[in-house]
């Protein structure tokens, strides 16, 4: 028997139970809204998945840096949750501190867009607005060419991910981009507009 497929709830609840950092929840509430606007964008049939692994991709990272990927399997067997979420989750970190490697489309959007996150929240915060309502992929790709700039931000991981999703590098930026703008208050990025 599989285990059930856990609900946004439960996800959040435990979330929320390893995670206290406000900025880690952000991130993760970040990348929750990203996955969903991808698996709308590709028709997938079930979005509330893609949204739930990316609410807890980073889940063990708090209280288990050193063992980020790897903890996570763990707590989420106890947990019991389905195989196939688990390995979703820890591939988000392939070639970084697992060799679990993206297979699904779900994996490789996940593996692509954690990092891009980073780059363009930290790219809203440097403008006057503060927001990422008004921002352009220009503004995001001007930022992205200066590697002083969100310098722990991985981006040969993220062009990596773009060519093994076959999605062009200015095609993710932009649709990252309209995923978190879809949550730009829940996220923290709605600014002073």
């Amino acid at each position: 028997m599989t285990n059930p497929a856990p609900s946004r709830a439960e996800a959040y609840a435990l979330l929320s139970q390893y995670n206290k950092n406000e900025s880690l929840i952000k991130h993760a509430l970040t990348v929750e809204a990203v996955m969903l606007h991808f698996a709308e964008l590709l028709g997938e049939t079930d979005p509330e998945k893609w949204g739930v692994i990316g609410l807890v991709h980073d889940l063990d990272y708090e209280m288990y840096p050193e063992q980020h990927c790897q903890k996570v399997r763990e707590i989420l067997i106890k947990a019991e949750w389905p195989e196939e979420y688990i390995h979703a989750i820890q591939s988000h970190g392939w070639g970084l501190c697992v060799d679990v490697e993206p297979q699904h489309q779900m994996e490789k959007v996940l593996y692509t867009i954690d990092e891009l996150t980073g780059l363009i929240a930290a790219t809203a915060l440097v403008r006057p607005s503060k927001s990422i309502l008004d921002m352009e992929v220009k503004s995001i790709k001007k930022k992205w060419k200066d590697k002083a700039f969100a310098a722990g931000v991985n981006r040969p991981i993220i062009e990596a991910g773009a060519e093994n999703l076959g999605m062009d590098l200015e095609q993710v930026i932009a649709e990252t981009l309209k995923g978190m703008q879809k949550a730009a208050e829940s996220i923290g990025l709605k600014g002073n507009l």
